[in-house]
């Protein structure tokens, strides 16, 4: 907005130039900074992906949608995904610390509510932590989620074929599409993405968090940003946001997100605004 004078007390008060410069430029930052926050949130709900969405989008081949075949640290990295979640929605809890302050890895994760989440996924999940007894630790719950357990009574709590829901959901968003591929021996289900601008939205969200909006303190980031860099690390898909950057700026990049992994989550959640579920997931990834 352009104004040449201000209405005070009735009176016509004339702006300086400076005035006029620094207001002038306090507008453009407002602008920017709404710019970015339109970014963040997306054109539409419909836009608007979950963690292990954002997980898998980075994971997965542009063109020939699927993820890599060494990766094997995506499973449980969704898993991670959607515990973490399930907190930050306030649907599960951590037990108390109490008077021996029990560490992260050894507090149990407590069902606090099962209003639906409007996530398939999530729901089942919620499900399990709620019919369980006794209550399990989340690395436990990592792993049943993951069907990464010895006891074949414990298997029912696996979740299967959690990347192709994923992919079915993106689909629906309208990020991925569904294609056939042959390998020589079978055929495969991909999902190549369809819609480029939500994947480099992400990607940009995910540089600028470490490189030009970097506060140097995790408790000022976004905690779904925060969470997003960990859990993407965990899976081994956080290199495919730093692809596309200069060699300084990847430098730059991962010695930002080494800082992040050589924090004490013990020590981090006992700061103002600690997510206790979420630290408890960190945690059990990069102990």
């Amino acid at each position: 907005m352009t104004s040449i004078a201000q209405r005070s007390s009735g009176l016509v008060q004339r702006k300086t130039a400076a005035t006029m410069n620094a207001e002038a430029k306090g507008e453009n930052e407002n602008e920017n900074q709404n710019d970015y926050e339109e970014d963040d949130t997306g054109d539409s709900k419909e836009t608007r992906l979950t963690l292990m969405e954002e997980v898998l989008l980075l994971g997965l081949k542009d063109r020939e949608g699927y993820t890599s075949f060494w990766n094997d640290c995506i499973s449980s990295g969704l898993r991670g995904c959607m515990v973490v979640e399930l907190g930050l929605k306030g649907r599960v809890e951590l037990e108390k610390a109490g008077m021996r302050r029990k560490s992260l890895l050894n507090r149990k994760l407590l069902y606090k509510g099962d209003n639906p989440t409007g996530d398939v996924l999530l729901d089942e999940a919620i499900k399990h932590v709620k019919e369980t007894e006794p209550a399990e630790t989340v690395q436990t719950w990592i792993e049943l989620l993951s069907g990464e357990t010895w006891n074949p009574l414990k298997l029912r709590y696996q979740l299967r074929n959690v990347r192709e829901r994923l992919a079915k959901n993106l689909v629906e968003k309208g990020v991925l599409t569904t294609e056939k591929q042959n390998f020589l021996l079978f055929d495969m289900t991909t999902h190549p993405v369809t819609d480029t601008t939500i994947k480099q939205r992400l990607i940009k969200r995910v540089q600028d968090a470490v490189l030009s909006r970097w506060t140097n303190d995790p408790h000022r980031m976004d905690r779904r940003m925060l969470a997003l860099i960990y859990l993407a690390h965990a899976s081994d898909v956080l290199e495919n946001a730093f692809a596309p950057l200069s060699d300084d700026d990847y430098e730059v990049a991962m010695k930002r997100v080494r800082e992040l992994l050589d924090l004490d989550p013990e020590v981090e959640v006992m700061k103002s605004g600690g997510n206790d579920v979420m630290w408890a997931v960190i945690a059990s990834f990069i102990k």
